[in-house]
């Protein structure tokens, strides 16, 4: 199942999300329905409050970002290589290295990007769809994508970090979103859209 993207504005995007028990949840549908959801999207990583729901889910596939781009003179980066993981309960437990920036967007708020600075690696624990617990570190893009869909079970946005001048900026755009006055070329449920 595909489900629309919940749009900026939603109060759910704004609540810290629940942990989860063992059977609570069919997970390996949720995850499917996520990572289709995410694909279908072209996303690199979705966590539950942008389908609406209050569960501490994130799934994330790195994938694009290991291929090279015919345009660029970049190299793929070789260890997001098969990163697609489904993280469930997870918890950040360190955060370490220089913070570096990447221009960050996402699909809750279409057409919007911004340098985010963020930690270059961390060390999380979660478990996965067949309920075993992991501790695993990561750098680079890895951790970074991992952060900003961590931040979605804590209530906030890559816009949360922009500077003051840049979100007077692009505030008429977000109520823009929120209102359903946005170009996005996959489905999503605008909370103000009348």
């Amino acid at each position: 199942m595909i489900y629309p993207i919940v749009a900026y504005g939603d109060p759910i995007l704004r609540k810290a999300t629940r942990f989860i028990e063992q059977n609570e949840v069919d997970l390996k549908k949720l995850s499917e329905d996520m990572f289709a959801t995410m694909h279908s999207a072209n996303g690199v990583g979705l966590a539950a409050p942008q389908i609406g729901l209050n569960i501490r889910v994130f799934v994330v596939d790195a994938t694009p970002f290991s291929e090279k781009d015919d345009d660029e003179d970049d190299e793929p980066d070789l260890t997001l290589v098969d990163f697609k993981k489904t993280f469930i309960n997870p918890e950040i437990l360190e955060e370490s290295g220089a913070e570096w920036p990447f221009e960050e967007g996402c699909l809750s708020i279409p057409g919007i990007r911004g340098d985010v600075y963020r930690p270059s690696n961390l060390r999380i624990r979660y478990r996965d769809v067949e309920w075993n617990e992991h501790e695993e570190e990561y750098s680079g893009m890895a951790a970074r994508i991992i952060q900003h869909e961590y931040d979605h079970l804590l209530g906030k946005l890559f816009v949360d970090y922009l500077p003051v001048l840049k979100k007077q900026f692009i505030k008429k755009k977000l109520t823009d979103i929120s209102k359903g006055n946005v170009d996005a070329d996959y489905r999503m449920r605008f909370p103000n859209r009348k």
